[in-house]
């Protein structure tokens, strides 16, 4: 039985192999692709529901970016709150702003993208350019970084949203190292000609492309995949590419608490249950090969079968996925999570399995 079950160790192994050398070093082990700016007019849309103190500090971020023609469409979603009132000081105060106001819709009430469809229809320019209200460029280049990389085929652009970074705090450097890991998925696979999501935080698209799909009507009882879910349905090897030059980043204060992340992350799982079959028969036998390399490891070593050739093999794959995975973090200017890699690794994957579980009884609460 431990003989199979150690040909079904190195099988894991092989799979893994596959991802991390075959895959994410697609994105990984290259250089970046060398970009001109083209200056192409903009609509950078930002959505927000109750989001009063965010947008006082990152709206003005926003509306400076050093670009020559660009709009900044704000919606605000219904909000309880002020931040109705600010964003309309903030129209007053700037003369690129442009003000969507959402009336509660009965049929899609507290919907995000009914909210944003609004304000994709309300934009001056064919570009469009997406982020969060609690999110903000490092730089006043931003736009520019991001918009290079259309033309006449590219019509999708991925980009990176990281989490600033907070000392002593471990909860942070799984957050971090999370997002990570799923950029690195994300822009492998795109680069590898099979885009399957992108990130809100930071993404832009040709409003053609908005349209060619009809927006978010084929999956709008989903409360939640305004991002992810779009690309995957809109994006393909010819219309997609990917931003990731430090100066195309966006970042996000991160969760506070372990709760408010384990929700968040709720979320984002339950919405992954929508994509394209192949899409998630690919994400599944990635999380599960970790899973079972861990555990068929455990095993393996607890009972001293061939002990020398199973340490062998577990610090081989270690090697590998550690090199790709650090090569990823160092493009993505997050190079301090790369020595927790093993630690990280084995808390995030059994926290997605309690996501799992929990997901399977109850529902998760989306947009606020």
């Amino acid at each position: 039985m431990f003989l199979y079950l150690l040909y079904f160790f190195i099988a894991l192994i092989v799979i893994q192999f596959v991802y991390y050398i075959g895959v994410f070093s697609k994105f990984s082990f290259t250089k970046p692709d060398a970009i001109n700016a083209k200056n192409i007019p903009i609509s950078v849309i930002v959505c927000a529901k109750n989001e009063e103190e965010n947008v006082k500090e990152y709206i003005p971020i926003l509306a400076q970016q050093d670009y020559p023609t660009f709009e900044l469409v704000l919606i605000d979603d219904a909000s309880s709150d002020e931040t109705l009132e600010v964003f309309e000081a903030f129209e007053q105060q700037y003369p690129n702003i442009r003000l969507v106001k959402v009336q509660n819709n009965e049929a899609f009430w507290g919907n995000k993208k009914y909210a944003l469809t609004l304000g994709i229809k309300a934009a001056k320019y064919e570009h469009l350019l997406f982020t969060d209200a609690d999110c903000f460029p490092l730089t006043k280049d931003w736009i520019s970084n991001m918009s290079a990389h259309f033309d006449r085929d590219k019509k999708i652009v991925l980009g990176y949203g990281g989490y600033i970074k907070i000392a002593n705090s471990f909860l942070n450097k799984i957050i971090r190292y999370e997002t990570v890991l799923t950029a690195i998925q994300y822009f492998s696979w795109a680069k590898s000609g099979r885009p399957y999501m992108g990130v809100g935080r930071n993404l832009a698209y040709k409003r053609e492309v908005f349209f060619d799909v009809n927006g978010f009507i084929n999956h709008i009882q989903v409360r939640s995949g305004d991002d992810d879910l779009f690309v995957n349905q809109a994006a393909n090897k010819e219309n997609t590419t990917i931003a990731y030059t430090p100066e195309s980043f966006t970042y996000s204060e991160p969760k506070k608490t372990f709760k408010e992340w384990f929700n968040q992350k709720r979320r984002h799982i339950a919405t992954a249950e929508h994509y394209k079959w192949g899409d998630q028969f690919q994400l599944g036998i990635f999380y599960c090969s970790q899973l079972l390399f861990i555990i068929t490891a455990i095993v393996l070593l607890a009972f001293q079968f061939e002990w020398i050739l199973v340490v062998s093999l577990i610090a081989f794959r270690y090697l590998f996925t550690w090199i790709s995975f650090g090569l990823g973090a160092k493009k993505l200017k997050e190079k301090d999570i790369i020595y927790w890699y093993p630690v990280l690794e084995f808390w995030l994957i059994f926290t997605q399995i309690n996501i799992f579980i929990t997901n399977i009884f109850s529902k998760p609460v989306h947009w606020k």
